[in-house]
């Protein structure tokens, strides 16, 4: 029997949602459950994948191509369960799908309302898919007393009746202030927050109180009479050293507990070695690198936030800190990288998307490659790299991207058509951009006797894309000779997946994320590679 537990936030947003679930999540897991992980998100749009990454932070790609909320990674990286197109909705997403249902005739002349049409397609979306998970995870974007978030609380409160007490649980995260100026922390938040619960059906079962410092036993009875719960369901949730500590924290003060005494279970004793290895690696680390990463959305770094996470775990898997430089692209294309990149262990250029601070990432590729200094490309940070190598190996005058302008030499271009599992996907260049672009898992065949069938030890591997240009293929011979060498690419031999520099001491550009796959127990091969490569670096210097 599937039981539901689903988290709602409250007072301000940004209190980790979504890494308390993954938390409670990886808790329930050393406990031997199975569990699965969901986002409902309240934003109208019916996915992140057209937002910018200054408003939203990054898009999580999943493997069967769904681009979905932030949250989800750390879903993935706590639990190690992949998620699914399944696993994330959005206001947007649930509105296109019941006006598509309106216009085919299927409500059979019935007036579409919020309740029940748009409440039902929520639940079914909650109960759909599910197999023989032993806990759903079911978390709600946005703060409760957000206008947008009223059908997602009401579809909740809805499934909470028809589950029962023995199969829904709630779980609402708030938060503490501490006021100086009065030298305590204040409750009254909490219980606004939870007052505001009550107003639309839902009374909280346990809540998670977030705060800087202990929270005092007085404090703590204080929320649990005024919010009508069990002074035990009062969970502190204090801020620690790590993120891998999490799990640790939370279950110290109970919460995986009183989930399972609320479920009336005879829970499983919990096995947190694994997670308390993590932290030992993390917080007693046995030397440190400095990675400069060059990118384009670096004053939000939630924009990065896969990509900081593997780059840890490249540190963790070497036993080192990985301090983490963050450049905008933009500076180099003004100033001399010289005086900004000097002394790095490795140059790290992601993706991103349009024409700016693009000439400067390019600089960057060439200041690693001429200094020998490690260089990861991911997906533009690949096609800058062909550009670089055209320009400055291949002497190609006039090299660049198609995405950027008319360039004379397209060495990446636009691609309109490629196979998928044996079915041909076609996109239009005045097409609609969401959710038009090469996303998901392809296949990538490496070429043995590379760097990259070294690191990853395989003929055949599958890695998560999201991007809408490639590099072109007419170009390949030319790049090879100059000493590029195209050691990926797709299974038809039409996709070039990764290239890299058999005479540099480490240079790997790569079309996909393999940050989305990379989990602190399961380090994605590149960053642990890229990582070593970098400690082998800090010795030269």
């Amino acid at each position: 029997m599937t039981r539901f537990i689903f988290i709602t936030g409250g007072v301000v947003s940004s209190l980790g949602k979504g890494l308390a679930s993954a938390a409670l999540g990886a808790a329930l897991q050393a406990r031997g459950y199975k569990v699965r992980l969901r986002k409902l998100d309240p934003y109208i749009n019916v996915d992140p994948g057209t937002m910018s990454p200054y408003q939203h932070g990054e898009v999580y790609v999943t493997d069967d191509g769904a681009e979905t909320d932030l949250d989800l990674g750390h879903y993935e990286r706590f639990t190690c369960v992949d998620a699914r197109q399944s696993d994330n909705v959005t206001t947007g997403k649930v509105y296109s799908e019941v006006l598509a249902k309106e216009r085919r005739g299927d409500y059979l002349g019935a007036t579409v309302q919020v309740i029940p049409h748009i409440t039902d397609y929520i639940k079914e979306f909650v109960m759909g898919h599910v197999g023989d998970e032993d806990f759903m995870l079911i978390e709600i974007g946005g703060t409760v007393g957000d206008i947008e978030s009223l059908p997602f609380l009401e579809a909740i409160r809805q499934l909470g009746n028809e589950l029962g007490r023995e199969r829904a649980l709630y779980m609402h995260l708030t938060l503490l202030p501490y006021i100086p100026t009065a030298g305590e922390l204040k409750t009254k938040p909490t219980q606004h927050s939870v007052k505001e619960l009550l107003a639309v059906g839902i009374q909280a079962d346990i809540l998670l109180c977030r705060a800087d410092r202990e929270i005092p036993e007085g404090e703590r009875k204080k929320i649990a009479l005024f919010c009508n719960v069990p002074f035990e369901a009062v969970i502190p949730a204090l801020d620690v050293s790590t993120i891998y500590q999490v799990p640790i924290s939370y279950h110290e003060q109970g919460l995986d507990e009183q989930v399972c005494k609320r479920f009336g279970l005879d829970a499983p004793k919990l096995d947190l070695s694994r997670w308390k290895e993590i932290v030992e690696r993390v917080t007693k680390p046995e030397g440190e690198v400095t990675i400069a990463i060059v990118g384009k959305y670096v004053s939000l770094l939630d924009a990065y936030k896969s990509l900081s996470e593997a780059l840890t775990h490249g540190g963790i898997a070497n036993s080192v800190k990985v301090n983490l430089v963050w450049f905008d692209a933009e500076v180099f294309e003004r100033e001399d990288v010289v005086q900004y990149l000097d002394g790095v262990h490795g140059i790290l250029v992601p993706g991103g998307f349009g024409e700016r601070g693009t000439e400067g990432k390019i600089e960057a590729v060439r200041f690693a490659r001429e200094r020998n200094i490690p260089y990861f490309g991911i997906c533009l940070g690949m096609q800058v790299a062909v550009i670089e190598a055209a320009r400055n190996m291949a002497n190609i005058d006039g090299a660049g991207s198609t995405e950027l302008g008319k360039p004379k030499e397209p060495v990446v271009g636009l691609m309109t058509e490629w196979a998928r599992e044996g079915e041909l996907e076609k996109r239009a260049k005045k097409g609609d951009l969401g959710g038009t672009m090469r996303l998901g898992a392809y296949p990538c065949v490496l070429a043995k006797g590379s760097r990259a069938f070294d690191i990853y030890g395989a003929d055949e591997i599958s890695e998560r894309h999201r991007h809408r240009y490639e590099v072109n293929t007419s170009y390949k011979l030319q790049l090879e000779d100059a000493g590029l060498s195209f050691s990926g690419m797709s299974p038809d031999g039409i996709l070039p997946e990764i290239v890299e520099i058999p005479e540099h001491p480490w240079f790997v550009a790569v079309q996909f994320h393999p940050e989305l796959k990379s989990r602190p127990f399961e380090p994605h091969p590149l960053f642990v590679s890229f990582i070593d490569a970098a400690v082998q670096q800090s010795r030269l210097v």
